[in-house]
């Protein structure tokens, strides 16, 4: 069976510690359509655990694809993804489904369920995966409510939320299971500055508590502010890695 890292003729890109251990890799990815589109063209890299990871590019870029990969959302025309030590192409249709629920997600447009309030959105997360105790999962989703500044508005509806409350209600509710690596595809998008670099902040004590974190962001500004490892896609090609620097760079 061929090791990782031979035979990678795309750019391969590190952390800022390579000798962390390694949670997610991706190895000579290539994704192209039905219609022929290439989405990704031979993206190889690896990122560190604990790492903190910015994703940019212009639209249309591959940015969005390249989560979904990860996902195992899309299915990659060759090369090699792992996640948490998953291989994704050994995985079974059966398998992806509690593969995902080990990941934290969270979305541009929040998708939180309208007919539950806060609390409840936050401990449906639990209960999918199979937390059976109802203690437990109150315990847990106030703690991390707490967390997101919002303790008291659990009984609060989502269309009773800005829209930075609902993103924190989304964070809440991806992190409640203690996933190993979040995953934020546009966090920010549909948010104005303040709120914006608020959830950055806030993203931020999450990675604090030793979570790998992957965002995909258009926002140049935090990018910038932030100082991250960032990466560049574009037109499906990985075409930068700034160790800890701006955006396209």
């Amino acid at each position: 069976m061929e090791k990782w890292g031979k035979g990678m003729t795309g750019i391969k890109t590190f952390g800022n510690n390579e000798t962390a251990e390694t949670i997610i890799r991706m190895q000579n990815v290539n994704l192209v359509y039905p219609t022929g589109t290439a989405a990704l063209k031979d993206c190889s890299l690896e990122i560190g655990k604990g790492e903190f990871v910015f994703i940019v590019g212009s639209s249309g870029s591959g940015k969005s694809t390249l989560i979904k990969t990860l996902l195992g959302e899309l299915e990659i025309s060759s090369g090699r993804i792992e996640v948490a030590g998953k291989d994704l192409a050994n995985m079974t249709r059966k398998e992806l489904p509690y593969f995902r629920r080990k990941l934290g997600v969270v979305f541009q447009e929040f998708r939180l369920l309208d007919e539950m309030n806060v609390f409840e959105n936050v401990a449906l997360a639990q209960r999918v995966v199979g937390v059976s105790s109802r203690e437990r999962r109150r315990k847990n989703s106030l703690a991390m409510l707490e967390m997101v500044g919002l303790s008291k508005k659990l009984k609060a509806y989502p269309n009773e939320l800005s829209g930075g409350e609902q993103q924190r209600v989304a964070i809440a509710r991806a992190m409640v299971n203690r996933p190993a690596i979040l995953l934020a595809d546009e966090p920010t998008g549909n948010l104005d500055p303040e709120n914006s670099w608020e959830i950055m902040k806030l993203l931020q004590d999450v990675h604090e508590l030793g979570t790998t974190i992957l965002v995909v962001s258009h926002n140049e500004d935090i990018v910038n502010k932030m100082q991250k490892r960032v990466i560049t896609l574009h037109k499906g090609q990985i075409t930068s890695d700034a160790r800890q620097g701006g955006y396209l760079q």
